[in-house]
């Protein structure tokens, strides 16, 4: 071989080398520093989740007790667990967990910009990892029939990468209930349906255009389309009337796959 074309060889796969330990590198630091951000976030929150207060102690006054001033009922407000965290950054709408897995992040919502959460940061920085974001059609509160909310599936496990644990039934069955509180109301909702389908246009299931149902022959429709689509059967049919989360991340083995899990709110 000539030593040039040898030299050449050498010095091209040192830069790929070089290159691609690099991006390793950066990708590791980036998901560590991501990871540290969002458990900073729930610390937060944790630390602000207040204890579940006693019940007072109530008495029947006697007829001769003096009258008791009470002061008049306060407005809601936000959650207190939330009310510093959404500070930060007043987009944050939401925070989702799903039991035993890395599911536990602030949903964010940008009404005016498609897909602005995509690759940005909590603090709205770039970020290839990106935050959990609601569809900017969607209301949050007061709550859209469906809300549609995005997330990565990241080798590293992060943000909807758990998603996909649903595929197995056995999974569902001891993770079937989904926490998702607005800032001023906690919600429980319970999975009822699980499929895939493409993104491709033209093709697939376009679950995402499914917000407010105009009339009960719409919603169930799009229930019956969920269902068919279903992985199994979870013996759960939501009715007219109740709110719907819909959570959607990357799925391979399709172009373009989508990997959805849809559940009705209980509470």
């Amino acid at each position: 071989m000539n030593k040039w074309l040898r030299m050449g060889l050498i010095i091209f796969f040192s830069v790929v080398f070089v290159v691609s330990g690099y991006m390793v590198i950066d990708y590791t630091l980036r998901s560590r520093h991501q990871a540290n951000t969002f458990r900073d976030l729930a610390d937060m929150v944790d630390k602000a989740t207040p204890t579940q207060p006693q019940k007072p102690v109530t008495t029947t006054p006697s007829p001769e007790d003096e009258p008791i001033e009470t002061e008049p009922p306060t407005e809601p407000g936000p959650l207190p667990e939330y009310i510093e965290v959404s500070k930060l950054n007043p987009d944050m709408v939401g925070w989702i967990r799903i039991e035993d897995t890395k599911v536990n992040y602030p949903v964010m919502h940008k009404p005016d910009e498609k897909d602005a959460y995509l690759h940005r940061d909590f603090y709205g920085e770039y970020s290839y990892h990106g935050c959990l974001y609601a569809q900017e059609e969607c209301s949050i509160d007061p709550a859209s029939d469906n809300i549609t909310i995005y997330g990565h599936n990241m080798n590293d496990g992060s943000m909807f990468a758990a998603l996909t644990k649903y595929s197995n039934k056995s999974f569902w069955e001891t993770h079937r209930y989904i926490t998702f509180d607005t800032l001023m109301e906690h919600h429980t909702y319970e999975v009822f349906a699980v499929f895939t389908t493409t993104a491709s246009k033209g093709q697939g299931f376009t679950y995402h255009q499914f917000i407010n149902a105009k009339d009960q022959a719409e919603f169930d429709d799009f229930i019956s389309d969920c269902k068919i689509r279903n992985f199994y059967d979870t013996g759960i049919t939501p009715e007219y009337g109740d709110k719907l989360i819909t959570l959607s991340t990357c799925e391979y083995s399709q172009k373009n796959g989508r990997f959805v899990v849809v559940a009705k709110r209980i509470s």
